[in-house]
């Protein structure tokens, strides 16, 4: 069933609205009444007041590199060049970041953006720390180190210059070819083998995508953009991530079959979350997309993490339980060894190498060792 004529969505946006409860101080928006009946008046009927425009707010942390001991995540350290992401994922699991800040999950969360220019010069004087010890570096665990805004600020290829200089191993996360603007700094990370790209595909259908990730690169040209990394050397791997119950499920074999076929031989698979204001925003999305299935919908979710909407637990939340699980699990599983994709634990675990790693210079000056 299409989209429906809701009075709050927002066409080009992942969330369909701005009012989504949320635990801090944040006020609940609401569109003017007032505002509305003149709009309607000049033949806009339920049109929202303005056109939502992304705004960037320039940050300037003292710190870049964040260190965690998550048992369900194969790294210990990451940067997050951004916060908040045009591309709109509805289903991001970093949403509820933004209330941190009284901003909205929701609009907000894709319009609101905040970017941290310093981020590379950051990173070499952390690098060049006394006592620092070289692991993979994370770049996209929480926003898209390639979303839209990277166009203008090019603020991750400026991180990857950075690891580059300093032989200092990286992994990517992205859901955009953008990746492929900076070949020239992944080809030569790759060929001294410290550096590998994960690209989350979700779906086939192209339509499909603009409602659920409004603002991210077509199916079709993130499995491209697999392939051309592929042919200079960069070690990648196709997420399948996350899959949702009755809307995304369906494509999980012709995405393995067509990542294959460009060459990837390393792929996982990840269910839907839903941590804290992702539900309602998630809900609501159903709601105006997919209002003749969405109850289906949210049952298989409950069904596969315990009767609840998300399961937030350390060692079990990546790992969604019940029939339906075991069905994916299969599917995925039988998916793989027939196009000949390693798949499992070890599937995203590239063995990069730490051994190159040199302090880089700050401010034109090698640290002394």
């Amino acid at each position: 069933m299409g989209t429906q004529n809701h009075p709050d969505s927002v066409k080009g946006r992942g969330a369909a609205s701005a009012k989504v409860p949320t635990r801090f101080g944040l006020a609940t928006r609401e569109i003017d009444g007032d505002w509305r009946d003149y709009m309607e008046s000049l033949g806009v009927e339920g049109a929202p007041p303005v056109k939502l425009r992304t705004h960037v707010t320039e940050e300037r942390p003292k710190t870049i590199l964040s260190f965690n001991s998550s048992p369900d995540v194969p790294f210990d350290r990451s940067i997050n060049a951004y916060r908040g992401c045009e591309h709109g994922c509805v289903y991001c699991y970093a949403r509820p970041t933004h209330a941190y800040h009284d901003l909205s999950p929701g609009l907000d969360f894709e319009t609101q953006l905040f970017a941290k220019p310093d981020a590379p010069e950051l990173l070499r004087k952390t690098l060049n720390k006394r006592g620092y010890k070289p692991a993979p570096i994370a770049l996209g665990t929480n926003t898209d180190p390639y979303q839209p805004i990277e166009k203008r600020y090019e603020i991750t290829r400026g991180i990857l210059e950075a690891c580059l200089e300093a032989r200092h191993p990286v992994t990517i996360t992205t859901k955009s070819d953008r990746v492929l603007r900076d070949v020239d700094v992944l080809e030569e990370m790759a060929q001294a083998n410290l550096v590998a790209v994960a690209i989350s595909v979700t779906t086939l259908d192209s339509k499909l995508s603009g409602k659920l990730e409004p603002r991210c690169a077509a199916p079709a040209k993130r499995i491209a953009a697999l392939g051309k990394l592929i042919e200079i050397g960069v070690p990648v791997h196709c997420s399948v991530s996350p899959i949702i119950p009755a809307i995304t499920d369906e494509f999980v074999e012709g995405i393995i079959e067509s990542a294959a076929n460009v060459g990837v031989r390393s792929a996982s698979w990840i269910p839907l979350r839903l941590p804290h204001e992702v539900a309602p925003l998630f809900r609501e999305w159903l709601a105006v997309h997919y209002p003749d299935r969405a109850s289906k919908v949210m049952r298989i979710v409950r069904s596969i993490r315990g009767g609840k909407d998300n399961d937030p637990n350390f060692f079990t939340r990546m790992k969604p339980t019940g029939v339906w699980a075991d069905m994916f699990q299969a599917r995925f599983r039988i998916a793989c060894k027939r196009s000949g994709v390693e798949h499992g634990k070890t599937a995203s675990r590239f063995e990069l190498d730490c051994s190159k790693f040199r302090p880089p210079e700050v401010d034109g000056q090698m640290r002394l060792l």
